[in-house]
This record gives structure tokens, sequence and C-alpha cells, in this order.
């Protein structure tokens, strides 16, 4: 208990620790903040009908690994992209010679493969949401069919649902 007093009494740990509080309720927020384009209705309703199937069964890992019961939040992806961008850069900076160089210089070399790597997840965030807007619509028909403008193949409609997730 006493240790514990003492983390509070430094102003740095006290401020990290109440940024990281403030950030991990913004998430679980965020979390339950439905995507502008879906109809939870329907979702809910596809989801009860196919939870016996393999797609459902499908439905549940993803759901069990990302922590949410549905990924039609706008914060669905969660991490994932994050960590499938540090697994590539990981992968690659072994393989590319140029990367693998940024690997040796040290501390200024992984600050940049890092830097890289962020760009990396925004890059997959949006490919990552894109699909799944597509699958919701599509598959899942989550979406209502009046809400699907333009071309039925994925036009200029499916941008607000993306940038959302």
């Amino acid at each position: 208990m006493n240790k514990l007093v003492t983390i509070f009494k430094v102003p740095e740990l006290r401020q990290k620790i109440f940024i990281t509080l403030l950030l991990l309720a913004i998430y679980r927020v965020g979390a339950w903040v439905p995507l502008p384009i879906v109809d939870q209705d329907r979702m809910n309703a596809w989801t009860q009908q196919v939870q016996a199937g393999a797609a459902g069964r499908l439905f549940g890992y993803v759901a069990m690994f990302s922590g949410m019961r549905s990924f039609s939040t706008i914060f669905g992806l969660g991490i994932m992209p994050y960590i499938s961008a540090s697994i590539i850069f990981q992968l690659l900076s072994s393989v590319v010679p140029s990367l693998e160089q940024l690997m040796k210089e040290g501390e200024a070399g992984r600050k940049k493969i890092n830097e890289y790597t962020r760009y990396a997840t925004v890059l997959l965030s949006l490919g990552q949401s894109w699909f799944w807007v597509r699958y919701l619509m599509y598959t899942v028909e989550a979406v209502p069919p009046h809400l699907r403008f333009w071309d039925p193949v994925g036009g200029w409609h499916i941008w607000p649902g993306v940038v959302s997730v």
C-alpha cells in the first residue's frame, strides 16, 4: 500500500497513469458507439441466425480476439492493424537490405522503422475497415439498401463507414 501511495506522489507517474486511464475510458466508450451506416437490429438478427454455422463460428473467433461482441462499432478493429504492421516490418527488416541497415543504425533506425510501422498501420486500418464494411453491407446485409448509394460493388458510400472504423 505504501508503494502505491509513493507512485501517486511522483507527478510524472501520476500524469502517465491518468492519461492511460483516460485513453482506456475513451476506448471503452468508443467500443460501444455503433457505425453510422449499420442497422444494429439487422446485425443482431444476422448474428443470431448464423451463430451455429461456420460463418458464426468465424465471427465468434474474430469477436473473441478483438474483445468485441461485434465489429460494428467505431473502434471495432482494435489494435490488430498495428500488431499486423509491426509483424510485417519485423519480417521485412530481415529481408529488405535498407530496413536491415536501419535496424543496425541503433535507436535512430528503430525510430524510423517505428514511423514506417505507424504509416503502415493507417494503410492496414483503411484496408481492413474497407473489407469489413463491404462484408457488413453485402454479406451480412446490416446496411439498409437505401444507404447503399451509387454502384453496388462499392463506391463513395462505403467511405463514411471505413473512416468510422
